[in-house]
């Protein structure tokens, strides 16, 4: 039986986990829907797409008229953990949800090599 697309997005995704204090991961388009997604219970996929879509969105309109060049990433820093969003390639975004104590160093490391290989599969 072949992998799918999808399986192998979900294989990414769940390999970020490997990286320790992930909760949760996803791919999401640009326009806010869920492509491929590894989140726990009590996460609506839809809700998450469309924030965080909406989020990268806003983001990269910031730093274009601020004239900052181009949108690395985007590190949301809560109480009960982090949110980290970046681009996988020009129509989809890498999401995801982590613990406060996550080390930013090694997951945004992971998570530049993950969205290469999620662009290269979205191609």
């Amino acid at each position: 039986m072949s992998e799918t697309k999808k399986d192998r997005l979900v294989k990414v995704l769940k390999d970020l986990v490997a990286v320790g204090d992930v909760i949760g991961s996803s791919v999401v388009s640009t326009d806010g829907l869920g492509i491929a997604s590894n989140l726990g219970e009590g996460v609506d996929e839809e809700t998450f797409a469309a924030m965080a879509a909406a989020m990268q969105g806003a983001a990269e309109t910031a730093v274009s008229e601020l004239k900052q060049g181009n949108l690395r990433q985007i590190i949301i820093d809560a109480d009960q953990g982090k949110i980290i969003t970046i681009s996988a390639g020009e129509k989809a975004i890498l999401v995801i949800l982590a613990t406060p104590k996550i080390n930013l160093g090694l997951v945004l490391l992971e998570l530049r090599k993950a969205s290469g290989k999620i662009s290269d599969l979205l191609g």
